[in-house]
């Protein structure tokens, strides 16, 4: 088989098992809204498994892609199999002592950790109590994520991509399958989180073994290669640690319920989510597709194609988040109502997250234009510009916040994220702009305007069919809704003459094209 084509059947694999992780993911938080709404439950389950996802992130999947992928992958080129396997047990053991440290030190200190990222939450003893005792169940999770976390990166190292891929899948599974079974208390939910943290590792560890793979637990700590790994985890953790810190921000002033009304935390959670799905489908696709294109020129100093395909991506982006972003807008309480209302999920749920969801919405342009320009910069390896712009924005949004929050109350945190995401993409274009010169300005705000203007008539239509569409169910309702806004956002595209509709189907044929050669 080709590169091109074992590339391509990765790809295919991980997009779809990626895209089914995701799909499960937005049904995990269909089951826990309209069983726990937005109280006392639901906003437990949001802080408890807020610190694991982080360390997650920050031990775990991230640092596997950032650091312990490149140099195994490395290691299994350029040496024997023998010193594969042996640096591979080196730092299973050091991941081991960090990620058993930081549970044994997560489940001591819960009652703290709890207190400082949600402080609100002290004013209601129940819900603190409830939140500390969750959070201690679920903690051991960063052991199971950590070590599955591990074990893809040894796999995708050995050029294996379906089973880790396919993993995350189980957790969700899990967290559904737990959740529906054990009612409407919290020994679900943690019990969901556990085993599926294990079953994330456990069904990586057959294939493990079948490549070669022979625990030696504890045999050996030191290995020349682990403080590459180490040294190349370290940017990556910082720059995650910022970007994760305003997500902890948002928690703070979320819990605050006499200022913001109570749920704040879960209604800020099942907002996001609804932003990041496009985002995580669209976004992150072409920031990962466009990169290799951006180091390639950025390797041969091809700054006339570095910055016509800069200029293609952030029209690219504009051209789904634009419209994405305006439908948000109009059909939030539709969109809110249908996936999350019923049961426990009231009116007053769908209210709360349907306003977060509106000013979550302003902002979603700017955080997928942003991708591509950090895409940008890695590809110039320059990592440094990017993470002090994420401190100035997380700076930014802390301010915001306390101005905000008392006016608009939980949509002010919303609109503080979003306008601190627009702030950090007009940062980075600009710092861009004077590094690489002129990248078609011009062209891409006419590119801008056009886009705008379609998604704003593209957003009538779908405002008036939702109002001419009451007579019908929910779901019915919005998939009419969402059907004509995209028919009519493809004719108004036509009627002002957007380019990018076009150009991004002769781009995806092109990359068709060349894959299968």
């Amino acid at each position: 088989m080709s590169t091109n084509k074992a590339i391509a059947k990765s790809a295919l694999a991980i997009g779809f098992f990626t895209l089914c992780s995701r799909i499960l993911g937005f049904i995990r938080d269909v089951v826990i809204a309209r069983l726990f709404g937005v109280y006392v439950y639901a906003q437990a389950f949001v802080i408890a498994f807020k610190i694991p996802n982080l360390l997650r992130d920050l031990l775990g999947e991230g640092a596997a892609n950032a650091a312990l992928v490149p140099v195994l992958s490395e290691y299994a080129v350029k040496h024997s199999k023998e010193e594969f396997w042996e640096l591979a047990n080196v730092v299973l053991n050091l991941m081991l002592v960090i990620l058993m440290s930081v549970t044994l030190l997560g489940i001591l200190f819960s009652p703290l950790i709890v207190r400082l990222i949600a402080p609100g939450f002290i004013a209601s003893p129940e819900k603190l109590a409830i939140t500390i005792k969750l959070n201690r169940i679920i903690f051991p999770y960063i052991l199971f994520i950590g070590l599955a976390a591990y074990a893809m990166g040894i796999l995708n190292s050995l050029k294996h991509f379906a089973v880790p891929a396919f993993a995350p899948c189980l957790l969700n599974v899990s967290i559904i399958v737990f959740t529906l079974f054990f009612g409407e208390g919290i020994a679900g939910l943690a019990s969901g989180v556990l085993v599926g943290g294990l079953l994330q590792l456990a069904v990586q560890i057959p294939i493990l073994y079948k490549k070669g793979f022979r625990p030696k637990l504890f045999h050996r700590f030191v290995h020349p290669a682990a403080k590459t790994i180490a040294r190349l985890m370290a940017p990556r953790i910082l720059s995650s640690s910022i970007y994760q810190l305003n997500n902890f921000v948002d928690s703070i002033f979320g819990s605050l319920a006499w200022i913001v009304g109570e749920g704040g935390v879960a209604v800020l959670y099942f907002s996001y989510r609804l932003i990041q799905f496009p985002l995580g489908i669209f976004s992150n696709a072409l920031s990962q597709a466009i990169l290799p294109a951006f180091s390639t020129q950025a390797l041969e100093d091809n700054h006339e194609r570095l910055r016509q395909t800069l200029a293609f991506g952030l029209r690219a982006i504009f051209f789904v988040m634009i419209p994405a972003s305006v439908g948000f807008m109009i059909l939030a309480i539709p969109i809110v109502l249908t996936l999350f209302g019923g049961r426990k999920f009231d009116m007053y749920s769908v209210q709360l997250t349907s306003s977060a969801l509106f000013f979550y919405s302003i902002g979603l342009f700017a955080y997928g234009a942003t991708k591509v320009l950090q895409s940008c910069f890695f590809a110039l390896k320059d990592t440094v510009t990017p993470t002090k712009v994420a401190f100035a924005a997380l700076l930014m949004n802390v301010i915001l916040n306390g101005l905000f929050i008392f006016p608009l109350k939980i949509a002010g945190i919303a609109l503080a994220t979003s306008l601190s995401g627009i702030t950090t993409f007009l940062i980075l274009f600009i710092i861009l702009r004077k590094r690489l010169g002129d990248f078609k300005l011009k062209e891409i705000f006419i590119s801008f305007i056009r886009i705008l203007l379609a998604s704003f008539c593209m957003g009538v239509v779908c405002c008036l069919v939702s109002q001419k569409s009451l007579f019908l169910n929910k779901f019915l309702r919005l998939g009419f809704s969402i059907l004509s806004g995209l028919l009519s956002y493809i004719l108004f595209c036509f009627v002002f003459k957007v380019s990018e509709l076009r150009e991004l189907w002769r781009w995806l044929r092109e990359k068709k094209r060349r894959v299968s050669r």
